[in-house]
């Protein structure tokens, strides 16, 4: 075989050439260039470690600091492209290392596989995202507390799409700012369970080296290394964790993309959407789009699909190490944009939000928003609940038939139903005074 060293970090024991088709099957160069920084970043690591414990001269050392340290500014600036016929992001920044540095650059790969390599640089990447997720997290916490705050007007509530009973949008849209803040928490224990260190396990049995793998942890942020090293090779537990609970946060932001579009059709007329996170119609010129929310419902399945295919991936694969792991990184990589990009949009639509206060308000007035609140009158006068129940369901027949609201009936025409309905009745079912009473009252206190 030719000096497999050129275009691979492999080939010694082989006679010939890797097939075409298979060379490009196996590559995953072109689609994992954001795993340079922190391949970069472990390679680091690993040579302060190797200075340290004597494998390496401070010279050999601080020749590959520099050279690593020239390659990832050299990628930023756009001086050095990445591409070229490299298997994988560790051949790219191998080879280019040798060709700054010379043949010290072939001892950066002392005391370490691919296998221990690649996920820590996943490990780190993983990191990195889930931080950037939760920090979008309280971006759009942030812009929901202040929307709500800006908008206490009454609405209806539901249950099954029906009018159910009066709440207000601001207590509504806290709901969306209680579920964002589980997800907050879940991302963050997901961080505090990545606080192994795979660097050292080397293939799948450690080294025979006297290498100090404490050492690596505290320059990468890692609270211990793995104690298992075929554990350490082989968990992409960090990952599907991550994504699992991405994709509980895409479901929330899904429900609420979801609203957003109900509540901008010209059927409920509760909100508007910005022109800048809508679009329009190619053949009908009166139409007004809310692409943006119904392409946040729309990619709660592709991150759903990233996390089943990881697990379908990963559910058969005996220890250590096996080549299916490779595909954990594009999924990932997907799913992790993929909720970046709707958390931002999400914060924009809602920022830019125009709530419509008087129409809401029309809206509760046609519901029988208040029937909960008069067998609760009942109640207090004496009457059990489940009778109660009976007598305002009547109520409720004989308003539908009469084309009336419950506040709209007279005294009269409420006595035929019960004598417990005095005139003190009226001001118990006032919307307004509904949410000032009792436990209600925090919704007009978030």
């Amino acid at each position: 075989m030719a000096d497999s060293y050129q275009t691979k970090l492999w080939g010694g024991r082989f006679k010939q050439e890797e097939d075409e088709r298979m060379n490009r099957f196996n590559e995953n160069f072109s689609v994992t260039h954001w795993l340079l920084q922190p391949d970069i970043e472990g390679s680091m690591a690993h040579v302060t470690m190797l200075v340290q414990v004597g494998l390496l001269t401070s010279q050999e050392g601080q020749l590959l600091h520099q050279g690593l340290a020239g390659i990832l500014a050299d990628v930023e600036s756009g001086k050095l492209a990445l591409c070229g016929d490299y298997e994988d992001i560790h051949t790219f920044v191998e080879l280019n290392l040798v060709k700054r540095v010379g043949d010290v650059g072939k001892k950066l790969h002392t005391a370490r596989s691919r296998n221990d390599q690649v996920n820590l640089d996943m490990k780190l990447y993983v990191r990195a995202q889930v931080k950037q997720v939760i920090d979008k997290i309280h971006n759009l916490q942030d812009t929901i507390r202040q929307k709500a705050q800006q908008n206490p007007c009454i609405m209806p509530g539901y249950t099954h799409l029906q009018r159910a009973q009066v709440i207000t949008f601001q207590s509504h849209l806290m709901a969306y700012h209680g579920m964002l803040a589980r997800d907050s928490v879940r991302l963050s224990n997901a961080l505090g369970l990545m606080g192994e260190n795979p660097l050292g396990c080397g293939a799948l049995a450690g080294t025979t080296h006297a290498i100090d793998r404490q050492l690596t942890s505290r320059l990468l942020g890692f609270e211990r290394p793995y104690q298992s090293f075929e554990d350490g090779v082989s968990d992409r537990d960090y990952c599907l964790e991550a994504m699992a609970d991405f994709s509980i946060l895409m479901m929330h932001l899904s429900r609420l993309a979801e609203e957003l579009i109900l509540w901008g059709s010209q059927e409920f007329g509760f909100v508007e959407l910005d022109d800048r996170y809508t679009t329009g119609s190619s053949i009908m010129p009166q139409k007004k789009n809310s692409d943006a929310a119904e392409l946040v419902r729309g990619k709660t399945g592709r991150v759903y699909g990233g996390l089943m295919g990881l697990l379908t991936t990963m559910k058969g694969l005996p220890l250590a190490y096996n080549k299916d792991m490779q595909e954990d990184k594009e999924p990932f990589y997907d799913s992790a944009q993929t909720v970046l990009d709707c958390l931002f949009m999400m914060e924009r639509m809602i920022a830019t939000l125009k709530v419509k206060g008087e129409r809401m308000k029309q809206a509760v007035k046609q519901g029988f928003l208040n029937a909960t609140e008069v067998a609760d009158y009942l109640v207090a006068k004496g009457m059990p609940f489940r009778d109660a129940h009976a007598v305002v369901g009547k109520m409720v027949l004989w308003c539908e038939e009469q084309g009336k609201s419950i506040e709209e009936m007279t005294q009269e025409q409420m006595s035929q139903f019960s004598p417990l309905l005095q005139g003190d009745l009226y001001s118990y079912i006032d919307y307004e005074n509904i949410l000032h009473k009792g436990i209600k009252k925090e919704m007009l206190e978030i």
